[in-house]
């Protein structure tokens, strides 16, 4: 039961630290969007998908490498801690001069470039922090990071949504951006150094076989991102900021359920990683449930914006441009449903040391959104962006599920599929009988809302064996 508890509480914490991030970004965007317009908000998105990309190439490939050895050997963590710093400090560097110069040949604004470049320095307080968030990861101490960045994220979502009420351009939203990743830096080394002792000596074999190690790894992570971001890039190359900018709107509706899937994921991928010695049953198991947790809340909410996507979108940004993209709302939510199979998948593949199917599948998956975005941004502009991402997900899914299956276990598909779509369809029947009612938006979300809380709860505690076996459940996790 302790390892049960472990779980939750890492869970819980992962996911307050990412809902936390992901509900301030939404909030900024928001903000941006009423504030400074589409065309601001299109510079926003753009810059900070530069800034993904490259801290993704920079750090991810480490910070998966880091938390999956630490896992399995604790006593090298003053090693990693010191020369891992190191080592992703000359890494990262190298990567911002080199996004620096890639910025400056594109061909955009000198505005739009200069934000690129400010934000973009996030990416190496940002990589800096990963190191330590590995640490505490693979100690499964992920309360750690929450007390970490959970007051930061708030406090500088306070700061910026003041900024931009005095008028201060979107240039000071990015500076505050590097401030606040520094000073997240500074408490998790403050936090980690009274637990792990620093080992104060520069292992230069260490570094070197970190780098080779890490190069699959490197080359995942990164093209993963530039896969994830490929459709921004392409629009602000064929298209326009203003065009970023309604297509993100869309997207940052979508960050939550991203941040809850990535939170589930993060927290079970240690798990995951022990679990490689102990059969695969227990794999797929720990597989299922966390696509099947997801699901269960990812389409009831893709349902949900078929009924009220233009009204949500009225409702976070206030302004009728932005109601026109409801069609890429729901379009967006399949991508979403196909994403949460393959991310699990992902992790899967690398707990099993087969980050080479990762691999393959980021470079497949970059080729053909690449050129599949080139002919439908060309023809359809904002709608061939979804229509790229739709083609991307299938072939994020396909590759990684193929490899799944084959080389690792197959997936239960109506097990996963009978609660969600259980929950799903009970969702659907409220939605049209709020919809009959022609409430007032607000209160028709607090009713689904509450509607759908209660569905849940009832249909895991029957599923649990009953209200009985729930409480000796509770009564069990706390002795």
């Amino acid at each position: 039961m302790s390892q049960q508890r472990k779980l939750i509480g890492n869970s819980a914490s992962m996911l307050l630290n990412r809902l936390t991030q992901g509900i301030a970004t939404f909030v900024l965007s928001a903000a941006i969007a009423r504030t400074l317009g589409a065309y601001a908000l299109g510079q926003y998105l753009l810059a900070i998908s530069y800034y993904y990309i490259f801290v993704s190439i920079t750090s991810q490939g480490f910070k998966t490498l880091f938390t999956r050895e630490i896992a399995r050997d604790p006593d090298a963590t003053p090693v990693y801690l010191v020369s891992g710093t190191l080592l992703q400090l000359l890494v990262s560097l190298v990567g911002y001069a080199a996004m620096v110069v890639i910025i400056y040949l594109l061909p955009y604004s000198r505005d739009t470039s200069i934000l690129c470049c400010v934000i973009g320095f996030t990416a190496i307080p940002f990589a800096l922090s990963n190191i330590t968030e590995s640490i505490f990861q693979a100690r499964e101490q992920m309360h750690s990071i929450a007390l970490a960045t959970v007051p930061v994220y708030i406090l500088r979502l306070i700061v910026m949504l003041w900024m931009m009420q005095a008028r201060h351009q979107i240039i000071d939203v990015g500076i505050i951006l590097v401030i606040s990743e520094t000073l997240i830096l500074a408490i998790e080394w403050l936090m980690l150094v009274k637990i792990v002792p620093p080992q104060w000596q520069i292992d230069r074999d260490f570094m070197w076989n970190i780098i080779k190690t890490a190069k699959t790894l490197f080359a995942t992570e990164g093209l993963g991102m530039i896969a994830a971001k490929i459709d921004v890039l392409i629009l602000s190359l064929l298209g326009s900021e203003v065009l970023i900018g309604l297509y993100g709107s869309v997207m940052q509706l979508l960050q939550p359920y991203t941040i809850v899937s990535n939170s589930l994921n993060l927290a079970a991928f240690p798990r995951m990683s022990k679990a490689v010695d102990l059969g695969r049953d227990i794999q797929r198991q720990e597989a299922e449930n966390t696509i099947i947790t997801l699901l269960c809340i990812g389409l009831p909410f893709s349902i949900g914006t078929i009924f009220y996507g233009k009204d949500l979108l009225l409702l976070i940004y206030q302004n009728r441009d932005f109601s026109q993209a409801a069609v890429i709302l729901n379009l967006m939510c399949i991508s979403m449903t196909i994403a949460t199979f393959s991310q699990t998948f992902g992790y899967v593949l690398i707990a099993n040391g087969l980050e080479k199917f990762n691999l393959i599948e980021v470079a497949i998956t970059t080729t053909v959104g690449g050129l599949s975005g080139i002919f439908f941004i060309t023809k359809y502009q904002l709608m061939g962006a979804v229509f790229m991402s739709l083609i991307m997900a299938t072939t994020n899914f396909s590759v990684l599920g193929a490899a799944v299956h084959q080389r690792i276990f197959p997936l239960r598909i109506l097990r996963i599929l009978r609660l969600p779509l259980l929950i799903s369809g009970l969702m659907a029947i409220v939605f049209l009988l709020l919809q009959t009612m022609q409430l007032n938006f607000l209160l028709t979300l607090s009713l689904a809302v509450c509607a759908y809380a209660i569905l849940v709860a009832a249909v895991m505690v029957h599923e649990l064996g009953g209200i009985d076996r729930v409480r000796q459940s509770i009564v069990n996790l706390r002795s």
